[in-house]
């Protein structure tokens, strides 16, 4: 290898920015390697919050981490575009054209060298190939996507304000984003209530939330008693959870299910199964598996080149699977960091890495929040609601936020959000 190897990492979700801003804070502050983050977007989000920003009840821009500015503090080069396909022989990635919102084009193709390929470009909503979701469902499966949903969500808000009609909202998927997304609006329009006394002089119009799941029950990661819990306060809340709910169809009213019924709904949201981008069929000739995911060995590299590792959602361990989780990913790329330094500089085989479940928390919003910890025992629920596994949800996020910007700089930052909240809406209103 050369003097000055190249490593690029494709993808700055959880699992990429965090291993370019632990490679660059040991090698590249060193000069050694040159470590490049490769992404579609400008910013980074923590993608369990995405049906936060989805519902309005976090403001996003306060939780954007700058590609740019995380780069030039902590030594790594970063380029925004899309990989569309990588020469394996000539260990070089192609970029597609970056063009500006309104479709001009800024950059033309271009390519880029590696000694060492990172892939981490996440996962998104599976369809299954099911008529009409591409074209009548929202999806929020990124930060763009997000946004797209709580425009919509406000205007037809607004539109059900004026006509003094409902609002219907039909949420295809029971995990937890499914179900968090639920709880969300539900909060959004909650907070709203009084707002829109003054505002518009007239009681909010009645949001209708239908949760369909496919399977037996929601939240099918966690144990039954979870599940049952979280089913009987969503219905609490007002929202009509229907199980067993298999989807055949969508158009511009709603859902078809397979048993006939129709579920009417102005705004459908699909949240269900996971794969991996259409783009990883494109990288080389890489083995996948139905999902589209990148099938690795242990030591997260590809079976079939062993200079290009794979970890987070888009990644599948052929002998050990594991869940698209961002707990999951995060040990990855904190692997990865530690291992391939050497691997660069001395040739070191990377060894397995061996992944320890702390367990899973969903919150549903104020309401309620349940953590299943290893081992079977359940935490949650109960006379305070949940309220150690809601806090315990948003110090994994406040945990993340220290990791990239340092412990000075998180704190700055998680105070600068408690100061913020007593000036701006707790929920976007426009």
């Amino acid at each position: 290898m050369s003097s000055r190897s190249e490593i690029l990492i494709v993808g700055g979700g959880v699992a990429g920015l965090a291993l370019a801003t632990r490679l660059g804070k040991t090698l590249g502050r060193q000069g050694k390697i040159c470590i490049t983050l490769v992404d579609k977007s400008f910013c980074h989000v923590w993608k369990p919050m995405l049906h936060c920003f989805a519902a309005g009840t976090v403001m996003n821009e306060n939780d954007r981490i700058s590609f740019m500015s995380q780069a030039s503090g902590n030594h790594f080069e970063f380029w925004p575009g899309e990989v569309v396909s990588i020469d394996r022989a000539k260990r070089e990635v192609t970029l597609s054209p970056f063009n500006a919102s309104d479709g001009t084009p800024v950059l033309e193709s271009r390519t880029l060298n590696y000694d060492a390929i990172v892939l981490a470009v996440g996962s998104c909503a599976n369809d299954f190939g099911t008529p009409g979701v591409k074209e009548n469902c929202l999806f929020i499966d990124n930060l763009v996507e997000a946004n797209a949903f709580n425009e919509k969500f406000r205007m037809e808000l607004l539109k059900a304000f004026a006509h003094t009609s409902n609002l219907d909202i039909a949420i295809v998927g029971g995990g937890a984003t499914g179900t968090q997304l639920a709880a969300e609006l539900h909060k959004s329009l909650e907070i709203v209530d009084p707002v829109s006394l003054h505002a518009f002089g007239k009681e909010p119009p009645k949001l209708s939330i239908t949760l369909l799941q496919s399977g037996a029950r929601i939240l099918p990661a966690f144990p039954e008693a979870v599940s049952a819990a979280a089913q009987q306060e969503l219905e609490r809340i007002g929202v009509n959870v229907r199980t067993s709910a298999r989807v055949a169809g969508a158009d511009q009213t709603g859902f078809i299910l397979k048993d006939g019924t129709h579920v009417p709904a102005t705004l459908r949201v699909w949240a269900a199964g996971v794969k991996a981008p259409e783009v990883t069929r494109a990288y080389g000739g890489l083995s996948l598996n139905r999902s589209g995911q990148i099938q690795v060995k242990p030591n997260l590299c590809s079976v079939d080149d062993d200079r290009i590792f794979a970890m987070g959602d888009c990644s599948f361990i052929v002998d050990d699977p594991l869940p698209a989780t961002a707990q999951v990913a995060r040990q990855q790329a904190i692997h990865l960091a530690k291992h391939l330094p050497a691997w660069i500089e001395q040739g070191k085989e990377v060894p397995s890495c061996i992944f320890h479940n702390k367990g899973a928390i969903v919150a549903l919003g104020n309401y309620n929040g349940w953590a299943a910890l290893p081992g079977g025992r359940v935490l949650g629920g109960g006379f305070m609601r949940g309220l150690a596994a809601r806090m315990g949800h948003i110090m994994l996020y406040r945990k993340h936020q220290v990791e990239l910007y340092g412990w000075w700089r998180g704190l700055a930052s998680i105070f600068a959000d408690r100061i913020e909240t007593f000036i701006r809406p707790q929920v976007r209103l426009d």
